[in-house]
């Protein structure tokens, strides 16, 4: 099933996990101690052999026994020169530090442990830590709410997380103009300038994200006029760990604007961000459902969004849990998937109307449970020609599934954007009449037993792959960097790396870095793979 939607962020802002692990008790001394002594040899007369005999085995039982112990001892004990069993003992019986938590992104399916996961309160404290690491070279990687799929922000090294700046600083009605901490929600921003009767252009489908990761990730909304949401960024205000804290815009220096706008976390902690709204407005939503050669007949109605585990009751279950419920029973069988998604289908079809409601209210969408996803972006032509190749892709990828036989559940999520200044986003153009699609292909992961999520997740990836070699390169298509995941083949690494310098100016990314982040404080794994600094370019 196709469902044409806004865009497919779906996060809680509890997403963002930290648990404290409670300690393992360690065995008493006595439980490491039962082993019997040997009792001391005597100097009786010899017996007759057979007590001597039976002396002779007891001495070689004693034997065996203490060769027992010392081995026991040795395995029990962390000598120096022993240090792999030592790591096992270690993870056998020692607790785990007080102060080291688990942080996992909301699908559970990335996760780092930290000692160090700071929140800072006001910018002069953020300043003070970036500043303090940066001296330490120590690793301090923003993080936002935990809600890529791909984990981007995550490192153990240690991460920073602005949820306690979350204020709106300044409101100018008559410029539409609003100033915000980044660490603000987007339910929270929405809900602050409401009575100032304004909002933001475009939003994701759910609105947990913090400001500062969704537009540093190039994330979107829906509809071909609208470009993604970093274009909706005036100008940023960016404490980097080199030249402390810098504002940055389009007048100011737009080259590095354009660069930091969608940087990834990598160029700099966002602060604050100076955003362009709109006056608050109703939409008409209409819910409608169709086919292949309906679509390509009302191909430019269909890309427009303009403004004008336990027991459980399935009556109290939404559409999206009921979904999870059906799929955990038998994930891996077409056929099952199959008769889900014509349900799904049924109940969109039950769905079709019309309603009128604030954009805020209209944009939101129940997008499930956890689930991996892979999304792509890719051109389409212009809003004077579209090319129709948004729904060629659609007609193949089906195709594929078809013919793979992959147990592929609905939806496959599609999207139309304008085009991004912004240089690393996906939907980059310089062209004002440009639109893209986005195709987002999704498993759910509706269960906690970790061999069926394991199993969900290699199937997943197979069905990944094969979208990748037999789609990607023909539509020019490129992953949205919350969802792109580092391959740990040096081959497929190297080939996404070449990839990557096809469409991004990388050079310049990295150039960029080693001014205002030069000791990489702000990088992690992810980052470091996708865009290596070779001693060369130092």
């Amino acid at each position: 099933m196709l469902r044409l939607r806004a865009d497919s962020f779906r996060r809680s802002v509890h997403s963002l996990r930290r648990i404290h692990h409670r300690p393992i008790q360690t065995p008493s001394a006595a439980t490491r101690s039962l082993a019997p002594r040997p009792r001391p040899f005597c100097s009786v007369p010899t017996p007759p052999s057979s007590t001597t005999d039976s002396e002779l085995r007891k001495y070689i039982g004693y034997t065996i026994l203490l060769i027992g112990c010392g081995a026991a001892t040795y395995y029990s004990f962390p000598f120096p020169e022993n240090a792999k069993h030592k790591k096992a003992q270690l993870f056998r019986y020692a607790p785990l530090p007080p102060d080291l938590h688990t942080v996992s992104n909301w699908s559970g399916t990335h996760e780092v442990q930290t000692h160090t996961f700071l929140q800072p309160e006001s910018l002069a404290e953020l300043e003070s830590i970036v500043k303090d690491c940066n001296e330490k070279k120590k690793k301090i990687r923003p993080v936002g709410s935990g809600l890529s799929p791909n984990g981007i922000g995550l490192t153990r090294a240690g991460m920073v997380n602005l949820a306690l700046m979350d204020g709106v600083l300044d409101v100018d009605k008559k410029t539409r103009r609003v100033r915000v901490q980044a660490g603000i929600r987007v339910q929270q921003l929405v809900d602050g300038i409401k009575e100032h009767g304004l909002t933001l252009q475009n939003f994701a489908s759910i609105r947990e994200q913090q400001i500062g990761g969704i537009v540093q990730v190039g994330a979107h909304g829906t509809g071909a006029t609208l470009p993604p949401i970093d274009e909706q960024v005036i100008s940023m205000k960016l404490v980097t760990p080199a030249k402390g804290t810098i504002e940055v815009s389009k007048e100011k220096d737009p080259e590095l604007f354009y660069l930091v706008r969608c940087g990834l976390g990598g160029l700099g902690v966002v602060a604050e961000v100076t955003l362009q709204c709109v006056e608050r407005q109703e939409l008409f939503e209409h819910t409608y459902v169709s086919n292949m050669k309906d679509l390509k007949r009302n191909h430019k109605k269909v890309v427009t969004n303009n403004p004008e585990e336990n027991d459980v009751d399935i009556n109290e279950l939404s559409f999206t849990e009921l979904r999870d419920k059906l799929l955990s029973l038998d994930p891996f069988n077409k056929e099952h998937v199959m008769k889900i998604n014509q349900a799904e289908a049924e109940y969109w079809t039950k769905s079709v109307g019309y309603r009128v409601g604030w954009s805020d209210e209209i944009l939101g969408f129940d997008c499930g449970g956890q689930q991996w996803v892979s999304e792509i972006c890719f051109p389409v032509g212009t809003l004077k020609k579209p090319n129709m190749r948004d729904l060629e892709y659609i007609e193949q990828l089906m195709q594929l599934i078809e013919r793979e036989n992959i147990p592929a559940p609905a939806p496959i999520e599609q999207r139309w954007t304008a085009g991004s200044k912004s240089l690393m986003s996906p939907a980059y153009s310089s062209s004002e009449d440009d639109i893209f699609s986005w195709v987002g292909i999704i498993m759910y992961l509706p269960t906690t037993d970790a061999r069926q999520r394991k199993e969900i997740t290699e199937e997943f990836f197979h069905y990944r792959k094969l979208t990748q070699a037999t789609l990607w390169d023909k539509y020019s298509a490129y992953e949205h960097w919350a969802k792109i995941e580092v391959p740990k083949d040096k081959d497929e690494l190297a080939a996404l790396q070449a990839r990557l310098r096809k469409k991004y100016p990388v050079d310049a990314y990295n150039k960029a870095r080693r001014e205002l982040d030069p000791n990489r404080i702000l990088s992690n794994n992810m980052l470091e793979k996708l865009f290596p600094v070779t001693e060369t370019a130092l």
